[in-house]
């Protein structure tokens, strides 16, 4: 398990923006090496054999470099990698029975949306984090509802647990939300498009030091 806490840049795979293994093992390697801490595979599609070679591939390559690796969605799929835990939406199944199934050191995520309830049932059922978005207009889900800023700081006042923001997030307006109490941004195109991805990922990654030594 890796051992720094779930905070900084959290950097989301597309199957588009990577359309083989190994493209996606280079662009999360320099995304690594850029200062992403956290890493989720998403892959929707039903080829279950591979899933798992990729899920496997980003694992080890996790692991080399202590950069937690969750999975989106899969719990099955969490356990036959051996990644450090699990993201549900709230359609992907019971939080409860992810734990059970994953153990009491399983990372597991939950999107809340919008909704400031949902963050605070997850949190009472076992959640490690909560995700909120979508703060801007997002290409990953262009039908998401959109979030205000400030539901990051009425939550940060009720909540213990650390909390990610996501949704249309770039370089230029991550600062706002970080500002506002996310612990941890998730991106996805703003890191995984550019055509330095590491670079890209050094940019996410001095924000949050910036705000530390602001505060």
């Amino acid at each position: 398990m890796p051992t720094f806490s779930l905070s900084g840049l959290y950097g989301i795979t597309d199957a588009t923006l990577m359309p083989d293994t190994q493209t996606m093992l280079n662009a999360c390697e320099a995304a690594i090496a850029g200062g992403m801490k956290v890493l989720q595979y998403r892959d929707k599609s039903n080829n279950s054999e591979h899933r798992l070679d990729q899920a496997s591939a980003l694992r080890a390559l996790c692991q080399s470099h202590n950069c937690i690796f969750l999975i989106n969605d899969d719990v099955e799929l969490a356990l036959s990698c051996k990644a450090d835990g699990v993201h549900l939406g709230q359609k992907d199944g019971s939080l409860t029975e992810a734990r059970q199934r994953l153990g009491k050191t399983a990372i597991i995520g939950q999107t809340c949306h919008d909704r400031l309830e949902l963050a605070i049932r997850a949190q009472a059922e076992g959640a490690n984090y909560v995700a909120f978005g979508a703060f801007f207009p997002s290409n990953t889900k262009p039908g998401a509802s959109p979030a205000p800023l400030s539901l990051l700081s009425t939550a940060r006042a009720q909540l213990s647990v650390p909390m990610v923001a996501i949704g249309g997030l770039s370089v230029d307006n991550a600062t706002q939300v970080i500002a506002a109490g996310a612990d941890m941004t998730a991106v996805v195109h703003a890191l995984f498009a550019a055509q330095d991805i590491r670079t890209r990922a050094e940019q996410f990654s001095r924000l949050f030091r910036i705000q530390a030594q602001d505060h």
